[in-house]
């Protein structure tokens, strides 16, 4: 049992001290920081005092005051009549005299048509405020030709009342379904990256321990089922440290800003009512999803003698993965379909499409601790069988990328059995 924890804390430590997942973190870590500080760096470049001014020129033949209705567009805009010709205002754009020029003019029906040139369009922000204010004052001259009050005009555009109600016992509230669709969906990509991520990781250090011919000194001293879980162990406590390290980076950040994000992202997206029920769920697939596909990808990247091929041996699983993920983002806007339920007990789909729905609906408590079962009984089956592929794929070397040699990987495995 001690080579065990020996294995277990070489493979940990040996991917702790590597510079990609030190690099990794740090990166990881400095962008959930930035994402936690981008109210206050937005501010702070848009803090400037200097105004962008925008030429009008008012081709209109009445004397309709548009350009005052428009004035109080933007507070960062200033409109300024322009009094020469249409090529001299573009020259002025194009000298940076100017960010941009608005022609006004009338249709046929006296109603304002409005074209904004700027150097280029890729910022449509200021054209879409422009052309927003414009359609405002449209709308409130044709109201006035066919003798609409202001007040029949407000009631004309009131949105109407409608309200959706759930006649189901304890079912979510639309305000609720909407916090926890965002929650969900942070976690799903959570919970796709840690998978695929890791899971690659364990194929990789397989591949390259056999590509060094390491794994020969290991079979004589270990046996490739303890060499295999140990891994996989080792790798999960790599997985949990570098989470735990960017956890706590985006708490105490998310803590420094939170009086910023009130209101706005940080409780659209559900974080500011967060279930105990939901981080059990989300703990509890997100580890059964990484040791399904972590044993998966151990007694696949045992089947390789080089690194060069492990991609490719294990391309289908992290095709599986994507499908998975696809059918959560599906699942988002629809998780109470028939499509999605019948998925979410499929194995390989279960980590995130049960716990789509299980943040989403209020499902009866036998539905999670089934895709639960499913789960743990598949991670078992597969761990058994990997380990007999495992324990006959690491004695196998040269060019390797085929799934036939599974079949090559247990025949090893009987005549090891039999020759002990």
């Amino acid at each position: 049992m001690n080579n065990f924890w020996i294995i277990l804390w070489h493979t940990y430590s040996t991917k702790l001290k590597t510079k990609s997942f030190i690099v990794t973190t740090i990166i990881t870590s400095l962008l959930i920081i930035t994402l936690a500080n981008m109210s206050n760096i937005i501010n702070y470049f848009s803090s400037s005092d200097e105004k962008e001014k925008i030429a009008v020129i008012n081709q209109a033949e009445s004397s309709i005051p548009i350009v005052d209705h428009m004035l109080a567009v933007n507070e960062s805009i200033v409109l300024e009549d322009y009094d020469g010709s249409v090529n001299e205002a573009e020259l002025a754009v194009i000298e940076g005299e100017y960010e941009g020029l608005l022609i006004l003019s009338l249709n046929n029906e006296d109603l304002p048509v409005g074209e904004y040139k700027s150097r280029s369009v890729a910022d449509t922000s200021k054209s879409l405020e422009l052309q927003n204010a414009l359609q405002q004052i449209k709308t409130e001259m044709a109201a006035s030709k066919i003798n609409l009050t202001s007040e029949q005009l407000s009631e004309l555009y009131a949105p109407v009342e409608f309200n959706t109600v759930a006649l189901e016992e304890n079912a979510k509230t639309e305000e609720e379904l909407s916090q926890a669709r965002g929650l969900v969906y942070v976690l799903l990509f959570l919970i796709y990256f840690a998978v695929i991520t890791y899971a690659n990781m364990i194929a990789m250090e397989v591949a390259t321990e056999k590509s060094s011919r390491v794994m020969e000194i290991l079979i004589s001293s270990v046996p490739p089922i303890k060499q295999m879980f140990a891994k996989i162990l080792g790798v999960g406590l790599l997985s949990l440290t570098q989470m735990v390290v960017i956890g706590l980076v985006g708490y105490f950040s998310l803590q420094k800003n939170l009086s910023s994000m009130e209101g706005g992202f940080f409780e659209a997206f559900g974080f500011s009512d967060l279930s105990i029920s939901t981080i059990v769920y989300a703990g509890v697939f997100f580890l059964l999803g990484y040791f399904l596909y972590a044993t998966l990808a151990a007694f696949l990247g045992s089947l390789v003698s080089r690194i060069e091929d492990v991609q490719q041996m294990i391309m289908p699983m992290t095709m599986v993965i994507i499908a998975g993920f696809l059918i959560a983002m599906f699942g988002l806007s629809q998780p109470d379909s028939t499509f999605v339920t019948i998925t979410s007990y499929i194995p390989f789909f279960t980590p995130m499409l049960m716990f789509l729905r299980v943040g989403m609906l209020s499902l009866p408590i036998w539905e999670p601790i089934l895709g639960i079962a499913i789960l743990v009984g598949t991670t078992v089956i597969l761990a058994i069988f990997g380990s007999r592929v495992y324990k006959g794929g690491v004695l196998m070397y040269g060019k390797s990328s085929s799934y036939k040699d599974v079949k090559k990987a247990l025949q090893l495995t009987k005549k090891e059995d039999s020759a002990d």
